[in-house]
């Protein structure tokens, strides 16, 4: 199957030929759906915290945080263009004349262009739109009263203007401010100095991103980090890295044939928001701070984002020390029967955790030795917001191949629809995943944790894409918030909805969640 310069593309990518093979495999068996038991709620599964406990736990994380190193993991090499779709669809249809202006008027919803091109004047970017106008010698106003909505549409997207269709969401002009628009990214170095900052004022970030928009990430921290660290007393260790060639996945035909580009190379395609697990891996800190690149808010609605953040920081940091202290006690061969009932009794109440039925069976060593590797584990907890049908993945309760059970969050591709016992219990979901997540990634010697020892493979997807006029077979790895932690231990801890503000499209950032109401504007 395989020629000599296969071989040498391969090795290349930094992958042998025994992962091609696995994941061949993968394309002709297929990834079984997940087995769904019931889905996670306030009740069962989702901890909510009262007023006392909030405190609890924040003060526990602040009292904490100045020896810990902590660091924010923002996934942002995500590309903006898919935020402007519906400009792009309009473009191609719209000319300046009778029938371009009822194609103008006949959808005048949130969604719509219409609505767009009326409250430009809002959006973060405006200023910059109409310099970049007025330099092509131009009046962005002139434009708009002269419904040349095509021009507008191409100042925004193109390289002759703003270019924001070629950039990342991170570069992005997000929320306009009195003394300016900060982007995306800007906005995830002000939460970093809230809750990351440690005891000589240094606050870690990491962005992962696409190696050709690195120069304009560095030329962006190189204006502003200096202008942030004086507004917020801190030090900013901004690092970055790239998703692995090694994790992208071969692409093959819909007979399992390996697809190959015009010049007879190997096609492979990038396997999804599951390959940062690597990037992940390499991330020295003793408490993560996960969250993506577009959900972010401005200033005036950051104070719940930083309490929520905290809390989960500080609830996880409680159940690490308790973790820690019972798999200290389980490797100094003091351990007594009352000590092993404490830990399951703990680790099925607080970390809902389940165990085989015959654990009061095993001999008092082999308890021993299954809770060193019940207990020993990556550890996480993700906020889970109510549900109101916005489109993502979900808490719920999963059985497993040993028939136990876990929390698992769980995308909508790795559930049989069709099988309407599975479909009913989607229905009864009560939350989604935002993806807000606080993670321990060190055991409890402090040593860190190979994640790729904790994957599920079976999570993967597999979907059908088009190259060159031909149907293709791809393949991502496990999502990184779903299989890729399938075998941590897991919380999950209620969240307010307005700690869920994405922009998923260029219309999002004039909610009134992202405009600049009461922030001098």
């Amino acid at each position: 199957m395989f020629t000599k310069q296969d071989f040498s593309q391969i090795g290349n990518k930094g992958m042998d030929l025994h992962i091609i093979e696995k994941q061949i495999d993968h394309f002709v068996a297929g990834f079984p759906f997940i087995r769904l038991v019931r889905p996670a709620t306030a009740d069962d599964g989702i901890l909510r915290f009262n007023d006392e406990q909030q405190t609890f736990f924040l003060n526990y994380f602040e009292t904490n945080l100045p020896a810990l190193k902590v660091i924010k993991f923002v996934p942002a090499s995500g590309a903006a263009s898919r935020m402007f779709k519906h400009l792009f669809e309009f473009m191609e249809k719209y000319t300046n004349d009778e029938k371009g202006l009822q194609l103008f008027l006949n959808e005048q919803h949130f969604n719509s262009v219409y609505y767009f091109i009326n409250h430009l004047n809002e959006i973060a970017f405006f200023d910059d739109l109409s310099a970049v106008v007025a330099k092509s010698g131009k009046s962005l106003d002139h434009l708009i009263e002269s419904r040349d909505y095509s021009s507008i549409i191409d100042y925004i997207l193109s390289v002759k203007g703003l270019n924001y269709s070629n950039l990342p969401k991170a570069l992005l002009k997000f929320h306009q401010y009195a003394d300016g628009s900060r982007t995306a990214a800007e906005e995830h170095l002000v939460e970093a100095a809230a809750y990351t900052k440690d005891h000589d004022h240094t606050a870690r970030i990491h962005f992962t991103i696409s190696p050709e928009h690195k120069e304009k990430f560095l030329e962006l921290f190189a204006t502003v980090k200096s202008i942030y660290e004086a507004k917020f007393d801190v030090k900013y260790n901004i690092s970055f890295s790239i998703q692995k060639p090694s994790t992208d996945t071969i692409a093959v035909d819909e007979t399992n044939q390996p697809v190959r580009n015009s010049d007879g190379s190997l096609l492979f395609r990038p396997g999804g928001h599951g390959s940062l697990l690597e990037n992940l891996n390499e991330i020295d800190g003793d408490i993560i701070f996960i969250k993506n690149i577009d959900n972010i808010v401005p200033d005036r609605l950051k104070d719940t984002t930083y309490q929520f953040k905290k809390l989960l920081a500080g609830y996880l940091l409680f159940l690490r020390e308790t973790i820690s202290g019972f798999l200290i006690k389980l490797h100094s061969q003091r351990t007594t029967h009352a000590d092993i009932q404490e830990m399951i009794d703990f680790s099925r109440e607080k970390l809902f955790l389940d165990h085989p039925g015959v654990l009061p069976s095993y001999s008092f060593n082999d308890q021993v030795e299954y809770l060193k590797n019940l207990l020993n584990r990556p550890i996480r907890a993700c906020g889970m917001v109510k549900n109101e049908g916005e489109p993502g993945g979900g808490p719920f309760w999963v059985m497993g191949d040993n028939h136990t059970l876990s929390l698992q969050i769980v995308e909508s591709s790795q559930i049989n629809f069709k099988d309407p016992a599975q479909k009913l219990i989607v229905d009864q979901a009560t939350h989604f995943n935002p993806v807000d997540l606080v993670c321990c990634t060190k055991d409890f010697e402090g040593n860190p944790f190979d994640l790729k020892a904790f994957v599920d493979e079976n999570t993967g997807f597999i979907s059908l894409k088009s190259s060159g006029g031909k149907t293709l077979k791809a393949q991502e790895l496990p999502g990184l918030w779903n299989g890729a932690m399938a075998k941590w231990i897991t919380i999950f801890v209620e969240v307010p909805i307005i700690t869920f503000n994405p922009v998923k499209t260029v219309n999002d950032l004039l909610r009134k969640e992202h405009t600049s109401i009461n922030d001098g504007k």
